[in-house]
């Protein structure tokens, strides 16, 4: 079985480390690269020892010199820095995976534009068991069209710098969607003071951030009498991890295009 080649930006972090154990697990993938800023510590390191496991594998700040040498480069940095990656990876026609969130109308276009040279997915959550989630939301929401008011809560660690997080804000995407409504109408983020009585159609989402808390959603459709709640709680950072690598999977070969993890799952 041919391998693939993964680049991994942002090494060093808990995220890449995660990254680089996954790689190190899967038979069908290699590390070809792994990349940090120039002022890091962990330049000229082996990226191997970050989780215990010498590769050979030194960390470098050259990201033109690891594109060269890879299939696909996975990101899970901030906006400013994926966008310039986006543009190396158009360079060198690498695909790319894109698991940061945060965007700007303006960002999102600009991957859109990306794709149309080279393969792309494009996930607000890598993680198999959350894309699950967005599917039974779905039906759950087409089910619940009448009586239930639909809040989001989301809870991350400390260090995380966008809210609500990309995977919150897709659900209320999805269920948006289902009922036939415009999530950028029906949203509220955070209530406080006199608020007035909740509209129905209302789409509430509330942001906890504290600690070292990997990722927990919960959907909750509350009617009167009953509540039905979807909840998706993450222990590691390996789900999105191995999501990653199967990304990367399902763009060898592919010249290009725009994906997300339903593309990857099948389930488009």
């Amino acid at each position: 079985m041919e391998k693939i080649r993964y680049a991994i930006v942002g090494s060093s972090g808990r995220m890449g480390r995660t990254l680089i154990e996954a790689v190190q697990q899967d038979p069908g993938a290699s590390l070809a690269a792994a990349l940090e800023h120039g002022s890091s510590p962990f330049i000229g390191k082996d990226a191997g020892e970050l989780v215990g496991a010498p590769c050979g594998v030194t960390i470098t700040a050259d990201l033109d010199a690891a594109l060269a040498v890879a299939d696909c480069l996975i990101d899970f940095t901030r906006p400013e820095g994926t966008l310039l990656h986006l543009e190396a990876c158009r360079r060198h026609k690498v695909s790319l995976v894109i698991g940061t969130t945060g965007f700007s109308a303006q960002g999102k276009r600009t991957i859109e534009e990306a794709a149309q040279e080279i393969p792309v997915v494009f996930a607000p959550n890598m993680a198999v068991g959350v894309n699950a989630v967005f599917r039974l939301l779905d039906v759950a929401a087409r089910i619940l069209n009448e009586g239930y008011d639909v809040e989001v809560i989301e809870a991350h660690h400390r260090h995380k710098v966008d809210a609500p997080s990309g995977t919150a804000l897709r659900m209320g995407e999805v269920v948006a969607a289902a009922l036939g409504r415009d999530l950028s109408e029906c949203a509220v983020y955070g209530r406080e003071g006199h608020t007035g009585e909740r509209p129905a159609t209302q789409i509430g989402f509330s942001t906890i951030r504290g600690g070292d808390i990997v990722g927990d959603h919960t959907v909750l459709f509350a009617g009167t009498g009953e509540r039905i709640e979807i909840t998706h709680k993450s222990a590691s950072r390996m789900p999105y991890a191995q999501g990653a690598l199967r990304a990367g999977r399902f763009m060898h070969g592919r010249e290009r295009g725009l994906f997300d993890m339903q593309d990857v799952l099948g389930l488009k």
